[in-house]
């Protein structure tokens, strides 16, 4: 039987495209999915015949307790949405790329002198992105191959095409990776062109990267700057033979991305071999969550997911097995803004890469499942050291560690890390911001700290904790304090008011001393003892996290102190002159007309900022 709030949700839903979302009775979205008609796509879920991938979504219909939708101009954007909403709620029953929030880009700014960098977010400012790498050390691996080819900028000065020269580059410039546009020696067009051979390279186009490098050469050796010169026919001779080397395809082949996938047990991966100009360029591996799934519904939302943040999408994919969803194949071709051809190949060279793209993908699983068991065995080492030296009654599902940060009592907080199964569980830290405690007081901060996190478990969290955020405030099995036996005795009496009974101990960093409330002298475990390691990096975490949160206080109180209450200047124009003068007294020093000639700024507010700062000059 269908519920009534279900019912009542299903004779409203509008006949146009959009996002549903299946949320159970606590709240928790499980399933995010998108539809060009919403009507026909979210009624099938409760007819049994109709029901969409009925194999792996029919126990989900059951927990259904409540549906919503966004309606949107197309299929192409209820599919971007898709893929974000994925990303941000992690929904049980949808296939999903594991870590797909963090994967990392090479960004290209506009403007006349474009900056280099690395990142994690794509902003749709005209930017060009390339990308989604598999993690930060991919994304160095590239800079730096791109560093040893082309000379570009990666700092945030503010460089306008008739801007003041500086007076001193920076290392970069002196070390032949930069070009030095902040010195003014260089046209927009001389940028450009090292831009458009960047671009072409790390897009897999060797061949146009060649032609511009040998384009520059050219023009190095008509200026008789023959060191340069020099530089640049090394650079070819390395992108030619490396070209040579990677050719995997008969030149003039459309470029292409190969998908192969393969499984073990409940544990899918998918390689992704991009081919370039007949070249190999890149080969990436992604797990994906989808336990139940079928190879196509994990290819479907392998394909969604992913080249909804690529930085480009081939004319052509070739997989194992046919993606049939025709919103899928009409969002490629909507991205790319041109046909995009799925293929299944049977025969030929794209046969053998997809074979090899398939084997890629089973020996990262296999690596992926021998990482897992060695990181279990740890996990299960360090928790039974940890009952033996400690006297536990059992091994300590949840450890807790708290710690405190300070500067002579400014932006005091203190953070609360968790290890969970023996293994860091960093969705599950929390952070304080001390209100109570008056100058330096280390022992008060932490009873303030442990008094708020034991009232949240008593009150399950919240006044409005579902079953889930009454469970992230669970109390733990052993709660570990930085600091030595003052600390731990400040935390021993906030429990006793509790009236809690944990096993409580202090980690001292000195020596690494364990300290208990009851006896006046600690415990010292060898320096290799599996259990001591996981209170280290419990510790190690709550100091890191508990700075990095001091840090971001100190940061916004420093950067808003006065920009802030200046009226007209927001936040965009407000990052703006901190860019471009380095901080508020470098603000505070600049001529209204240096003020002005920042972008977005104006005359008009450039008086504004310059009166309302006039008491920093004196």
């Amino acid at each position: 039987m269908i519920p009534e709030a279900i019912s009542a949700a299903l004779r409203v839903l509008p006949d146009a495209p959009g996002v549903y979302l299946f949320s159970d009775a606590d709240g928790k979205i499980i399933y995010v999915g998108k539809a060009s008609h919403l009507t026909q796509r979210v009624r099938s879920y409760w007819h049994t015949n109709t029901t969409p991938g009925a194999h792996r979504i029919r126990d989900a219909i059951d927990q259904v307790a409540s549906l919503e939708w966004t309606v949107t101009d197309s299929v192409q954007e209820a599919l971007l949405l898709e893929a974000t909403l994925i990303r941000k709620h992690l929904p049980r029953y949808n296939v999903r790329l594991r870590d797909d929030r963090g994967y990392p880009y090479i960004r290209v700014t506009p403007g006349p002198y474009p900056r280099v960098e690395r990142t994690r977010r794509i902003v749709r400012d005209g930017s060009r992105y390339f990308g989604p790498y598999t993690g930060f050390s991919a994304v160095s691996t590239a800079m730096e191959a791109a560093r040893r080819l082309f000379q570009f900028r990666t700092c945030e000065i503010s460089i306008a095409e008739e801007q003041r020269a500086l007076e001193r580059p920076c290392l970069l410039f002196h070390l032949k990776r930069c070009q030095g546009p902040c010195l003014g020696n260089v046209t927009v067009a001389e940028y450009g062109a090292e831009i458009k051979g960047l671009e072409l390279f790390l897009g897999g186009r060797s061949r146009g990267a060649v032609t511009v490098l040998q384009s520059q050469m050219e023009r190095a050796s008509e200026r008789e700057a023959f060191e340069d010169a020099a530089r640049l026919r090394d650079a070819i001779s390395a992108l030619e033979q490396s070209f040579e080397a990677q050719r995997v395809a008969p030149a003039g082949r459309p470029d292409e991305d190969i998908l192969g996938i393969a499984r073990l047990g409940e544990r899918a991966a998918i390689a992704c071999f991009q081919v370039r100009d007949a070249a190999l360029v890149g080969r990436d591996v992604h797990r994906l969550d989808g336990k139940g799934a079928s190879d196509e519904e994990l290819l479907t939302a392998f394909v969604s997911q992913y080249y909804a943040r690529a930085g480009e999408i081939p004319p052509s994919i070739a997989t194992a097995v046919e993606i049939r969803d025709v919103e899928t194949v009409a969002f490629l071709a909507a991205r790319r803004e041109d046909r995009v051809e799925l293929r299944v190949p049977l025969r030929g060279d794209r046969v053998r890469l997809l074979r090899l793209a398939e084997r890629n993908a089973h020996e990262a699983l296999i690596r992926s499942e021998a990482e897992d068991d060695a990181d279990r065995e740890r996990a299960e080492a360090a928790l039974a050291a940890l009952t033996t030296a400690l006297n536990l009654p059992s091994p300590p599902a949840r450890i807790e560690c708290t710690d405190v940060s300070t500067i002579q009592g400014s932006f005091t907080v203190a953070s609360l890390t968790v290890a969970e199964g023996g293994r860091l569980a960093p969705k599950e830290y929390r952070r304080f911001k001390i209100k109570g405690v008056q100058g330096q007081d280390d022992f008060a901060a932490h009873s303030e700290a442990l008094t708020r996190r034991f009232a949240r478990s008593a009150s399950g969290g919240s006044e409005k904790a579902g079953e889930a955020e009454a469970r992230a405030w669970a109390l733990p099995d052993l709660l570990v304090i930085d600091g030595g036996r003052g600390q731990v005795a400040a935390a021993a009496a906030v429990m006793a008011s509790a009236g809690l009974a944990i096993p409580l101990i202090g980690l001292a960093k000195e020596r690494e001393e364990i300290w208990f409330p009851e006896t006046a002298t600690p415990l010292l475990l060898p320096a290799t003892d599996p259990g001591l390691r996981l209170l280290q990096r419990l510790r190690d975490e709550a100091h890191r996290f508990a700075i990095g949160y001091h840090r971001t206080l100190r940061s916004r109180a420093a950067t808003t102190s006065r920009l802030d209450s200046i009226p007209g200047l927001g936040p965009t124009r407000r990052k703006a002159l901190l860019r471009r003068f380095g901080s508020v007294a470098g603000v505070a020093a600049a001529s209204e007309a240096e003020i002005a000639a920042v972008p977005g700024v104006g005359e008009r507010l450039a008086a504004t900022v310059f009166a309302a700062l006039a008491a920093d000059r004196r």
